[in-house]
């Protein structure tokens, strides 16, 4: 299910005139205040500390053809500072089985989206709450009116959920002395989500539960450097669940082969779902296995002669892509057999003076 995205563009226009504006003001000498003496109390920022709160509703979700009943909680947790001061308020929004009976075999699991600087909101109405909104996928969504349906793929019967917003989106935001900076890094950011963790179990009394985290994107990241904190802090998980993976970003630099080799099964996929490679005879899943096979063997060792593969295997090479990816053989030579993910989208529907969408190419 693609990932839903709102970014009107003059919200977007006046959040950067606002942030110039921002910037101008900061940069303006102020006028100084002799009253106030230096590194008094009064120098330092703090924000109010509100208290943590929660709302609960109950409802009915069928799935698989059972109705379960759930409790939906919005709420509040404050997460303390090494001084064991509050420096942060951490919105959350949890779904939990009622009448489950034994907490001690209901799962928890925690899940987050990446950004990093995103909420949850992706992950909790357009995959795995539920509920979700209602989307035009495969095709592009338009203007409101939305529409919000009960999830037929929520993993609610098998799992409580716990919706986490990190400290400086959604609804999450640092208190008391606690400012941006002790949040946007990566160990900061690890930090936060432990505490939160640790207190949420505290509080709904759910340290002998099966725990499981769920991260998207640089949620993958996040979720390695956590469950490694977590447990050298002692509380165990029983699995981590990566969607969308970014573990290694070795692939992403500059110089690796090993971004081309990753996506060409995907690129055979999309071909496939645009009819630009053939379909008879062939099943797709089948043939992804073989694109796969490919990718990882032949591709690879080709890739890795870099300028001294010899001609005749540069064009057979170039023909065998352009029979998984149904972009020319003559295209993927001039691309020296590396075709970026941006130059794909560009070129598969060329002919159709079509570019397809990044997030989900069925765009």
């Amino acid at each position: 299910m693609p990932r839903l995205r709102f970014a009107p563009i003059c919200l977007l226009c006046g959040a950067l005139a606002m942030f110039g504006a921002l910037c101008a003001s900061a940069q303006r000498p102020q006028p100084a205040d002799d009253n106030k003496p230096a590194g008094s109390a009064a120098e330092e920022k703090t924000t109010p500390i509100p208290p943590e709160t929660a709302s609960a509703t109950d409802h009915e979700l069928v799935l698989d053809g059972k109705t379960i009943h759930y409790k939906a909680t919005a709420g509040t947790l404050l997460i303390n500072n090494d001084e064991e001061k509050p420096y942060g308020t951490v919105f959350y929004v949890a779904y939990a089985l009622s009448g489950a009976g034994d907490l001690r075999t209901r799962p928890l699991t925690f899940l987050y989206n990446g950004g990093p600087g995103s909420a949850s909101l992706w992950l909790h109405m357009g995959s795995i709450g539920p509920v979700r909104v209602v989307t035009s996928s495969p095709e592009a969504t338009g203007a409101a009116p939305y529409q919000i349906v009960p999830n037929q793929y929520s993993m609610l019967d098998k799992t409580d959920l716990v919706f986490v917003d990190a400290v400086g989106t959604g609804f999450s935001r640092p208190v008391g002395k606690g400012t941006i900076k002790n949040f946007a890094g990566t160990d900061q950011d690890v930090q936060a989500f432990g505490r939160f963790i640790q207190r949420y179990v505290e509080v709904n009394h759910r340290w002998n539960s099966p725990k499981f985290l769920f991260g998207e994107s640089y949620g993958t990241t996040r979720s390695a450097a956590l469950v490694d904190a977590l447990e050298n802090d002692g509380m165990s998980f029983n699995g981590v669940i990566l969607m969308s993976t970014i573990l290694n970003y070795f692939t992403l630099a500059p110089g690796s082969d090993a971004v081309f080799i990753g996506n060409l099964p995907s690129y055979a996929a999309i071909a496939w779902h645009f009819e630009k490679i053939a379909h008879k005879g062939r099943d797709e899943k089948a043939l992804l296995d073989e694109v796969r096979a490919f990718a990882r063997g032949p591709y690879a060792e080709a890739l890795a002669q870099g300028q001294n593969l010899p001609q005749s295997q540069v064009d057979s090479m170039a023909a065998k892509l352009a029979g998984y990816t149904g972009l020319s053989a003559q295209y993927i030579k001039e691309a020296n057999l590396r075709v970026s993910p941006p130059r794909f989208r560009k070129e598969l529907l060329r002919d159709q003076r079509l570019i397809l969408g990044r997030y989900d190419a069925r765009f």
